[in-house]
């Protein structure tokens, strides 16, 4: 699959928003998966980047972006950096992207493709996402690629007062990527599908 064909999937799987499918026209999937998946960079499936980790399938990726802009977000924390593909598409999309990789060599890989791509809006940090990342908090959208059994605690109090979060949530055979929104101190949770993610570890490697 190219990339053309990619964009023209997502959209008849409901992804719609101009600045997602922009920002996918826009970054090279080939530029964050390793040389030996660079055949399969377009194809809508998640792929392996070392590590026992994934770069995950356009589409979750497109959602989970499409959901956090239904908002209108000016700063964005990720956790789970990964390959920093993410991160790529939502700097084309928020003012600011703050991401989180707990495993040094994926942090380091992505921090040097931030600066090749010149994406001067993504501060990437090595460190321990299931705790955050306070010291810039609040953030009107945190965004987490790796699933929990349940939303970290120490997430939901770094939104801001109308923040949101997406993560997928579950356990090894059954996880839904949730939509939470925050009102003061309500929270709504909205499920956007059944999803398959790697678990969020706590601790850095």
């Amino acid at each position: 699959m190219n990339k053309m064909q990619l964009l023209a999937e997502l959209t008849l799987q409901g992804i719609h928003h101009p600045q997602v499918l922009a920002a996918i026209k826009q970054i090279s999937r080939q530029s964050f998966v390793p040389e030996e998946e660079q055949q399969y960079a377009y194809d809508n499936h998640a792929l392996p980047i070392g590590h026992e980790q994934t770069i995950s399938q356009p589409y979750v990726v497109a959602l989970m972006t499409q959901a956090i802009l239904e908002h209108h977000p000016h700063k964005v924390l990720e956790i789970g950096t990964g390959s920093g593909y993410q991160a790529a598409i939502l700097s084309l999309c928020v003012e600011t992207v703050y991401t989180v990789e707990r495993i040094k060599p994926l942090y380091e890989q992505a921090k040097a493709r931030f600066a090749e791509l010149k994406l001067k809006n993504v501060h990437a940090f090595y460190g321990d996402g299931y705790e955050g990342l306070a010291a810039e908090a609040p953030f009107d959208a945190i965004l987490v690629t790796a699933r929990a059994a349940e939303v970290p605690e120490a997430l939901l109090e770094q939104l801001s007062p109308q923040g949101c979060l997406v993560m997928p949530v579950g356990d090894d055979y059954n996880q839904e990527l949730m939509l939470v929104s925050k009102q003061g101190d309500q929270y709504s949770y909205q499920s956007l599908g059944a999803v398959v993610f790697v678990p969020l570890q706590p601790g850095i490697t």
